[in-house]
């Protein structure tokens, strides 16, 4: 090798200039197809907005990045919990020397994470003046004296007082925590390992800002927020006092893709990017285009108009592939659903003609064609709201959520008085009143089709619907109000556990996960017969009566499982989409393409 002499002033030129590349921050790029509501882990309850949260606030757990079936390891946590034999008393260790990220609330101090803020937290979703859409499933712990002293406020007009003593809540220690509960609940720390709902929050920083936590957000996580443009524009910079963590995994022997991950990455502290700059476009097209042309490191969820021209049978287009695009096509752990609100008076109750009624749109309702057509069999025709992933659910399971049978429908209609009185084509009510169904909707070319597919089946057997659009924000305040008809919307698995699933079922959870607003001793007896049970044949068999209930009373209409397909430019490295978890952005990486 020769070595070449460099004068002193193109010496000092190429050092700048290598400093000036080391310096290039890394920028993540990619769109939300829906908007955000805000960033208060205990007001909301849509998906993307917790993608955000989930990197600013951190659980006491996660999951392993890699693992497959999923795999609990601590976050926050010095080790997994403690717990009692019957599984009512869990003692949880925090890591010291983690802090939250700076701002003006802690007034210059570094502020540590202690076991009270995880208190504090839960204590936010027990507050009634929060109005957390989570405190049903916190009710639902049975964590001792939080919802006696939720009950006293809601009675008396009290503030709550967050230093009150909560018997279940304590702080043994600065750094230990403990959670007593009325039952047992085996499955606890999967609950506490929804991060983007249940990470610790700064006393400090709620009071600082009254009234604007959904858009000030402080916590220990990898991230932190810059700017945000409500429902245009989120940019998020990676938090400059975060701890020192490195990328650790476990893939499974026979996980070729977690294998080559793990080799690439093992021991590159987290995270690897600098920033992330999430731009919010409802229609597909322009997402599509958008990342063509480069201007998006990922494409996340392909529209499904354009499966065919980005994963055609399953493999990546070999246009995309000559540009070194990378596919990635998972079944995804979610379900899609109309939801029937029984609280309303034309398709709601549990008289025999307004069961009946609901069925009937059941069965009038092709979801092979939905899924062919409009979803361009991107999923698979849902048997029960029960996900793949998720251990209730069943691949070889049949139900009749699935049939298409118009017949059926007709003849349960006619048999229940929904016929046509005035000859207008349209079959009326029971009474002679005019039957017109009203479904919530978004304004996007995809649910368009969606609607005019079903709007097709239903008239078909002589009903009428009509759609209501709005944006998905103002769409789910009406559906937790109640102040709806029918809905078509989609909920994902946030843990292995089925039980969250069941809450739609669970009258303690209207306002919550009972979008249907269901009320039925049957079902309430089953939520509370398997939240304390441990994983089993006797506990499967109690999630098999709770979709014969379902089908039996259609408060809900499962359509179907999606495949979700995701596209990366080049220059994104590292992504694997978790079936759980929302925290991925630690573990990827941004890196300049070479040209040949």
């Amino acid at each position: 090798m020769k070595l070449k002499h460099w004068g002193t002033a193109a010496l000092a030129a190429m050092l700048m200039t290598g400093s000036a590349l080391a310096a290039e921050p890394k920028v993540l790029r990619y769109a939300f197809q829906i908007a955000e509501t805000g960033f208060d882990p205990a007001k909301i309850g849509d998906i993307y907005s917790r993608i955000i949260t989930a990197h600013i606030f951190e659980g006491l757990y996660s999951y392993d990045h890699l693992a497959r079936p999923a795999r609990l390891i601590p976050l926050t946590a010095d080790g997994m919990p403690q717990h009692s034999e019957d599984f009512r008393t869990w003692t949880f260790k925090i890591k010291p020397g983690i802090f939250f990220a700076d701002d003006p609330a802690f007034k210059g101090n570094k502020r540590e994470l202690v076991a009270e803020d995880y208190l504090y937290a839960i204590k936010r979703v027990a507050d009634p003046e929060v109005a957390s859409s989570h405190w049903s499933e916190v009710e639902a712990l049975g964590i001792t004296g939080l919802a006696e002293y939720r009950a006293e406020l809601r009675g008396g007009n009290k503030n709550f007082d967050y230093d009150r003593p909560i018997a279940g809540l304590r702080a043994l220690d600065r750094y230990t925590l403990q959670l007593r509960l009325d039952k047992p609940r085996p499955r606890l720390p999967q609950t506490l390992a929804q991060t983007d709902l249940y990470g610790a929050m700064a006393r400090e920083v709620v009071e600082a800002y009254p009234g604007k936590t959904m858009e000030h957000p402080v916590g220990t996580g990898p991230f932190v927020l810059k700017d945000w443009r409500r429902s245009s524009r989120i940019v998020l910079e990676k938090n400059p006092g975060y701890r020192e963590r490195f990328y650790e995994a476990e893939p499974g022997a026979d996980d070729a893709e977690g294998q080559v991950l793990l080799a690439r990455f093992k021991g590159r502290r987290i995270p690897m990017i600098d920033r992330v700059e999430v731009s919010i476009i409802e229609e597909g097209q322009p997402r599509w285009l958008a990342f063509l042309g480069g201007e998006f490191d990922l494409l996340e969820r392909v529209p499904n108009e354009f499966i065919s021209q980005a994963m055609p049978n399953g493999k990546l287009a070999p246009n995309l592939a000559k540009r070194a695009m990378h596919g990635y096509r998972v079944l995804s752990p979610d379900v899609g659903f109309w939801v029937f609100n029984l609280e309303d008076p034309v398709i709601g109750g549990y008289t025999p003609e307004r069961i009946a009624l609901r069925r009937a749109i059941s069965l009038a309702s092709d979801m092979e064609q939905e899924i062919r057509v409009a979803r361009r069999n991107q999923a698979i025709v849902a048997q029960s709201i029960y996900p793949p992933g998720t251990s209730a659910y069943d691949p070889a399971f049949k139900s009749e959520m699935s049939d298409y049978d118009p017949a059926r429908a007709k003849a349960l209609l006619e048999m229940y008085g929904y016929v046509d009185k005035d000859a207008d084509g349209w079959r009326d009510q029971p009474d002679g009143k005019p039957l017109v169904l009203e479904s919530l909707t978004t304004p996007d070319g995809s649910q368009r089709q969606i609607d005019e597919l079903w709007q097709k089946s239903l008239a078909k057997v002589g009903l009428r619907v009509t759609f209501k659009p709005g944006k998905w924000p103002e769409n789910y305040k009406a559906l937790r109000a109640g102040k709806f008809q029918i809905w078509s919307l989609a909920t994902s698995a946030s843990m292995p556990d089925p039980q969250d699933f069941l809450s739609s079922l669970s009258s303690i959870y209207v306002g919550s996960q009972n979008f249907a607003r269901i009320r039925l001793p049957a079902a309430d007896r089953l939520f509370e017969r398997t939240a304390p049970m441990p994983d089993g044949p006797e506990r499967a068999a109690l999630f098999r009566e709770s979709e014969r209930l379902m089908t039996a009373y259609m408060p809900y209409k499962h359509k179907a499982h999606r495949f979700i397909t995701d596209l990366a430019q080049p220059q994104l490295i590292g992504y694997r989409r978790h079936p759980f978890k929302q925290d991925w952005w630690s573990y990827v990486d941004i890196e300049p393409v070479k040209k040949p």
